[in-house]
């Protein structure tokens, strides 16, 4: 049978819409080999990988300060804490090594001061499920060894790239497609458009990557931002549901 590898892009709260596809995958029977994430992908998938249900996972991220703003603690610093997210990691990877993991994982983070992307596959993993998510601006880079990171998917928001030479099949979610925006429509936050840049400038490299897959899923979540943990639910429905309409093709990896 197929060595088949996952690989879950960033994308905040519409990360939610990736536990629906692992949901439907658990459903069809699929087992995972290998997953590789970013960001917001990655402290999903490592809690999966750990032995988590997408139900538990969604169920235990509802509300939690990394995906919701208003959420978030402000420190004196001028920065927001991780202090949550760690917390939440600790409790439900308590060995917090890749190597407990029933699944071989693999995370990316962003090397600030030398401009270059960095996989991680082995030691201590919640510092590094840290570092992929700590958007700049709003966290602290994280500190590991003579290293600064942060975000990972500021240089790769679809880290495919571990995966291709111990995977058969390889495959693709990604939760940020873009819809274009009506003539007229002024009513555009300035946290919307803050995004929507970020996305626009990676799009490319992004579906680069996404032709290394075998299945590229890109459900359909233009109404959801984000930060948009109020609608957790409807995201993971809607990741669930786009996946299971590509059961044949899923089925088909496994041969």
């Amino acid at each position: 049978m197929n060595k088949i590898g996952l690989v879950l892009s960033g994308g905040g709260a519409r990360g939610f819409a990736h536990l629906g596809l692992l949901k439907a995958l658990d459903e069809l029977g699929v087992k995972l080999f290998a997953i590789s994430g970013v960001s917001a992908g990655a402290l999903l998938g490592a809690m999966y990988a750990a032995g988590k249900s997408p139900d538990e996972i969604l169920a235990l991220c509802k509300d939690n300060s990394y995906f919701g703003l208003s959420n978030l603690l402000w420190r004196k610093a001028g920065f927001f804490s991780m202090e949550a997210i760690q917390n939440l990691l600790n409790e439900n990877i308590p060995h917090n090594t890749f190597e407990d993991l029933k699944i071989k994982f693999f995370v990316n983070a962003t090397d600030l001061m030398h401009n270059k992307t960095i996989f991680y596959s082995k030691g201590k993993l919640v510092p590094c499920l840290i570092a992929s998510a700590s958007v700049p601006v709003l966290f602290d880079p994280v500190e590991l060894g003579n290293q600064k990171l942060v975000d990972g998917g500021l240089l790769n928001n679809f880290p495919v790239e571990p995966l291709i030479p111990v995977c058969d099949k390889i495959i693709g979610s990604h939760v940020n497609k873009l819809k274009e925006i009506p003539e007229g429509n002024n009513k555009i936050s300035k946290l919307t458009m803050l995004e929507r840049c970020f996305h626009m400038s990676i799009a490319n490299s992004v579906y680069q990557r996404g032709e290394l897959c075998n299945l590229f899923l890109e459900p359909h979540l233009y109404e959801y931002g984000m930060f948009d943990t109020k609608s957790a639910d409807k995201i993971f429905e809607v990741g669930y549901h786009f996946a299971m309409k590509e059961k044949q093709q899923i089925m088909e990896l496994m041969k």
